[in-house]
């Protein structure tokens, strides 16, 4: 019983998922965080102008 326990701890350390790379998330952040400054800005700048 012992064997079969080591023997299934052996196939879940070798089914690891492949490590991948951050940086489109990154990117995809930044171009987010852009779009929101941007439009917060010009909702200021609106705001600025009526008064």
């Amino acid at each position: 019983m012992r064997n079969a326990s080591s023997e299934e701890k052996k196939e879940k350390k070798s089914m690891r998922l492949p490590e991948t790379s951050l940086a489109g998330t990154f990117v995809s952040v930044l171009i987010l965080a852009a779009f929101m400054l941007i439009a917060w800005s010009g909702v200021f700048l609106l705001f600025l102008s009526r008064n």
